[in-house]
């Protein structure tokens, strides 16, 4: 028997021999394992992106989705709490799911910076009633049309359809923010005197024109729906009729009717505002300020450091302007120059329909040029085009000076450059070249549209812009990059670069004296007046705007002074091995990120080349 059975054993192992052993599973290697591992925390968090973006229409729309398009978002507290709860949540998901040694770097990164978000809207929620939710830069009485206008298109009679129901919707909307103001002032946060009448007037421009009266040219919001609904070619006349009435209808019984509740409500909040301009005066102001500029600046720099700095800018920059005037044989003391730079005919254009044509003409050729120079900095360009455009007419009075809006991802609407052509006089043409570098190319359009056009990142990390001195710091940082290959040939248009730059050191002494030094807003006013050029209403325009945005002004300077820092730090490092556009490459090509892990991200590379 035992014969038999060795003879047997014998056999299988010669067929063994023969066929080859059976087939196994073979073990993965830990390259693989991290690798399946960092595919699934990618795909889970795309998918509470997605999930975040499904509850979010005008999210939807910005990103070209049309799934919810006949919807506005839930403006209430309620819906605040929610998104904070699914937040968190997820993040207790992400920690257990995805241990972060068991993911790959650019993975490990995501994790970190999710987790970054979640505290950080953690820390602000408890501050949420420390804001005015309508001023004269934004809220909702100016941001839906501007939504309407701008990124709701009309490609069919459906989308026409969703307008409408959009216009219809905004009662509900505007219902949920004067809720939003009543909260506020509950809390005892109105905004300052200065915003109602702004506010007033803005609302006042939406509601002007057909179909609200017979006389004049039609509202804003029924010519662009008569604009869309007219290019439609799959539609007959009959439909289009009946769009355009349907849209008269909503427009007077629903648009109309949400704003006089909201211009009432607004007036009788007037009579309660006083002129404090701080938010000092807020229950919780000191704490929430700090928190403010933790959040804006993405560092510990305290109110005294930001403002300390913002002073030492601003003596830096006056000296780089007094070589500037020796340049062009200007005789005279600095306040001279100043005077002569806001004063000159040569340097604007006239209030006029040509005039303001010119601007918008010389910009776009500035933004062209730049393009054919970007090999000489950049190794990746964005796909995304971008356009020049002037601000709308109604909202002339309550949008900034320039500003960019970016492309839909999937590429049906290019980046906007915004540019207020509302008064001249705020328009120098010595300005013109910094402000497109800053808002067009190689500024906000590169690192926005290369942010959303990058491969292998979670969704949130290339459509979420969430961290603003990073943004505004590559912003004003790209006022300068040109002048270094040789742009601003024009000495007075690097002036304008320099005077674009002192404006945002001066930020930073004035965001910081509003709102921790107790500057009134005079006092902020007369101090801008004094150590720039720009004209006494630019001066005010933005002093309102730090006001009701505070801290916000701060990013502009502290990131542009960290990227400096990062790209002579990593010079020094590694002398004759550095290369610029590989520095902007490490910038760029990882999206928005806090200021500190932007410095880590630094550091690997210099230490990889070194």
């Amino acid at each position: 028997m035992k014969k038999l059975a060795s003879i047997f054993s014998a056999l299988v192992v010669a067929l063994l021999a023969i066929q080859g052993a059976p087939e196994t599973t073979p073990a993965s290697s830990p390259s693989d394992q991290i690798a399946a591992e960092s595919k699934r925390a990618n795909e889970f968090l795309d998918k509470v992106f997605d999930e975040f973006v499904a509850t979010h229409p005008q999210i939807e729309s910005q990103l070209g989705i049309k799934t919810h398009y006949d919807q506005w978002n839930d403006f209430s507290d309620e819906a605040a709490k929610r998104d904070l709860e699914t937040e968190q949540k997820n993040l207790a998901d992400l920690k257990r799911q995805f241990p972060k040694e068991k993911l790959d770097a650019q993975t490990q990164l995501s994790l970190e910076l999710y987790e970054f978000n979640t505290a950080r809207d953690t820390e602000a929620f408890q501050f949420r009633l420390d804001s005015y939710p309508v001023n004269q830069m934004g809220g909702l009485h100016s941001e839906t049309p501007t939504f309407l206008i701008n990124i709701h298109k009309i490609d069919n009679e459906k989308d026409a359809q969703a307008y409408i129901a959009r216009l219809n919707g905004l009662a509900k909307v505007f219902d949920q923010l004067i809720v939003n103001l009543k909260e506020r002032e509950d809390h005892g946060v109105i905004p300052p005197k200065f915003v109602f009448p702004l506010v007033l007037e803005a609302c006042a421009n939406v509601t002007k024109g057909q179909p609200f009266d017979e006389s004049g040219p039609n509202s804003p919001l029924f010519d662009d729906f008569s604009k869309k609904v007219g290019k439609l070619t799959n539609v007959d006349q009959a439909v289009r009729d009946r769009l355009l009435a349907d849209a008269k209808k909503a427009l007077t019984e629903s648009v109309k009717p949400a704003y006089a509740k909201l211009v009432a409500a607004l007036q009788a909040l007037e009579k309660k505002a006083n002129d404090d301009a701080g938010v000092w005066k807020f229950p919780d102001g000191a704490d929430f300020y700090a928190s403010a500029l933790r959040r804006t600046t993405t560092t510990k720099l305290t109110a005294d450091q930001i403002h300390e700095t913002g002073l030492k800018e601003v003596a830096r920059i006056h000296g780089e302007m007094r070589k500037i005037m020796e340049k062009v044989g200007f005789k005279g003391d600095l306040q001279a120059f100043f005077k002569f730079m806001r004063e000159d005919p040569q340097f604007y254009l006239p209030q006029t329909e040509e005039g303001q044509q010119k601007y918008l003409a010389m910009a776009t050729k500035i933004v062209d040029d730049m393009k054919k120079r970007l090999d000489e900095l950049f190794i990746t360009k964005p796909k995304a085009d971008i356009v020049v455009k002037a601000v709308e007419k109604f909202r002339e009075s309550s949008a900034g000076k320039a500003f960019y809006n970016q492309p839909a991802p999937d590429g049906s609407r290019p980046g906007m450059f915004y540019v207020n052509l509302s008064n001249m006089k705020d328009n120098p043409t010595y300005e013109l070249e910094s402000l497109a570098h800053h808002e067009g190319i190689p500024g906000h359009h590169m690192q926005i549209a290369i942010a959303q056009e990058l491969k292998g990142l979670p969704k949130f990390r290339k459509f979420g812009g969430r961290y603003t001195a990073y943004t505004e710091g590559w912003g004003l940082y790209s006022e300068l990059t040109p002048k270094e290959i040789g742009m601003y040939q024009d000495p007075y248009s690097d002036f304008g670069r320099l005077s674009l730059e002192l404006w945002r050191a001066g930020r930073l002494v004035v965001d910081t004296g509003i709102h921790a030094k107790r500057w009134t807003r005079q006092q902020a006013i007369d101090y801008l007046k004094q150590n720039t050029p720009n004209a006494e209403s630019d001066c005010i325009d933005s002093i309102n705007r730090y006001i009701v945005m505070p801290s916000q002004a701060t990013a502009y300077k502290i990131g542009m002074l960290k990227i400096l820092e990062l790209r002579e730090k990593a010079k020094k490092q590694l002398g004759a091995k550095f290369d610029l556009r590989q520095f902007h490459e490490v910038v760029l090509t990882n999206g928005a990120v806090p200021l500190d892990v932007l410095e880590e991200l630094v550091d690997k590379w210099v230490k990889s080349k070194a």
